[in-house]
């Protein structure tokens, strides 16, 4: 059997390749405005994850973790010569944490917005804890999935990350795509709450960290910052106050303009 890669889009040519990781329900076309700000003086590449845009299905429907999908962007990131920066929101930003700490000589800095380590919230609080909220809207839309209902648990996840009603408010043929990736619930699930490595881990990343969260995001992911921002040796958090977890893509020039920001000062 042929190995799976990953698709993935690029602009730019110069300089540092700067590569990015979506988020869960999304795909590489996330990063379309952040890949044209820095394509004047970057080479920026998009992936898309296992089971999202054009990127092949991972084999099982339940169980995957980070590494699995660090290993399937390797071929990228492997053929890539010169500084490595790594760009990830939510799900993706995890996905950036581990590569980091599978290759920490290889990545000259880490641009996150509120990567969802929940494991680390998970095994430093006993239950109830911090991310009682994800686990909750994961349970629930895994009981819509059983009973058929795609529908419910796209409405179960998005309204989590983003307020009641915002599925409601979604017109048709956005709610679609986001439904089609509920498939994936399980399996996201179990890569952000099994994940092995530790804060302990994550203390040996030396390299520049823009760690962003939002103002208005839940309690889930602002734990995980709680957390993992105090042991980042290199760590620059930028709290942008009026955003909430899926601030990249609902105020993509925000995010994307911090994250240029600080390329900026971090990549000469």
């Amino acid at each position: 059997m042929p190995e799976a890669r990953p698709f993935f889009r690029e602009a730019g040519s110069g300089g540092a390749a700067v590569v990015c990781f979506h988020s869960n329900a999304s795909h590489s076309g996330q990063w379309r405005g952040l890949m044209d700000l820095l394509a004047d003086r970057f080479r920026v590449i998009a992936i898309d994850s296992y089971g999202s845009g054009k990127s092949p299905e991972w084999p099982s429907a339940e169980r995957i973790q980070l590494a699995d999908e660090v290993a399937f962007a390797r071929p990228v990131l492997d053929a890539l010569q010169g500084p490595v920066v790594l760009v990830g929101h939510s799900y993706g930003a995890a996905v950036a944490l581990k590569a980091a700490l599978a290759q920490p000589q290889r990545f000259a800095a880490l641009a996150l917005y509120e990567p969802t380590f929940f494991s680390v919230v998970e095994a430093a609080q006993p239950r109830p804890n911090g991310v009682d909220g994800i686990r909750g809207a994961v349970e629930r839309a895994i009981g819509h999935l059983q009973d058929g209902d795609r529908d419910g648990a796209g409405r179960a996840f998005i309204d989590f990350w983003m307020g009641e009603g915002t599925w409601d408010a979604m017109p048709p043929d956005r709610q679609r795509p986001v439904a089609e990736s509920t498939r994936n619930i399980a399996r996201w699930a179990h890569a952000l709450m099994k994940e092995p490595a530790t804060l302990e881990d994550l203390s040996r990343l030396e390299m520049p960290v823009l760690y962003m969260t939002g103002g208005q995001s839940p309690r889930s992911s602002l734990a995980v910052a709680e957390l993992v921002l105090p042991v980042l040796p290199d760590a620059r958090h930028v709290r942008l106050e009026a955003l909430g977890h899926m601030g990249p893509v609902t105020h993509p020039g925000v995010v994307n303009d911090a994250i240029s920001g600080f390329l900026d000062q971090v990549i000469r």
